[in-house]
């Protein structure tokens, strides 16, 4: 028994390599650091169910999820998964990730409908979609802005920005 525990090595998932090569170090050990306390507080904290209505609970949950993951963003770190890669993406690019994001997650969760049924899957899509709002309200790191200029000149113009 002992011999075959030293042979178990455990594999560092694919995103958090991602991240660690990408993003940097402290990054990735922080994102580390809040998936363990994201495990230990689930356990330790007890549900307190408000409602038994599935969909406000989508709604509101997935938006205290977007915080939580927003919170993470701010503090240089995430909450795991698919955060990694959008957090990299975002950085070597310098574009908004999370809508690419959403829509790999809801094609996972078309899958599952497929597999599993259609009535936990999309109420999993409405808690990925209020999730995803919040933290693109939320996140501060693809910054875009926008100029409404008219002009008889839109060639000079165009020039003078590019340079």
């Amino acid at each position: 028994m002992r011999q075959n525990w030293r042979k178990l090595k455990i594999l560092p998932s694919l995103p958090a390599v991602i991240s660690f090569r990408f993003i940097g170090r402290r990054f990735t050990l922080y994102s580390c650091l809040m998936i363990f306390m994201t495990s230990v507080l689930t356990d330790v904290i007890p549900p307190i169910p408000l409602t038994n209505d599935v969909l406000l609970i989508c709604i509101f949950g997935g938006m205290l999820n977007g915080l939580a993951i927003g919170l993470c963003l701010l503090g240089r770190a995430t909450s795991g998964g698919t955060d990694f890669i959008a957090v990299a993406l975002s950085d070597k690019w310098n574009i908004d990730t999370w809508n690419y994001i959403l829509l790999g997650n809801i094609v996972m969760l078309v899958i599952a409908g497929l597999l599993f049924g259609w009535d936990k899957a999309l109420y999993s899509i409405i808690f990925q979609f209020s999730s995803t709002q919040v933290v693109k309200t939320i996140n501060l790191r693809v910054k875009r802005v926008t100029l409404l200029i008219i002009t008889q000149n839109p060639g000079q113009i165009y020039e003078l920005i590019k340079k």
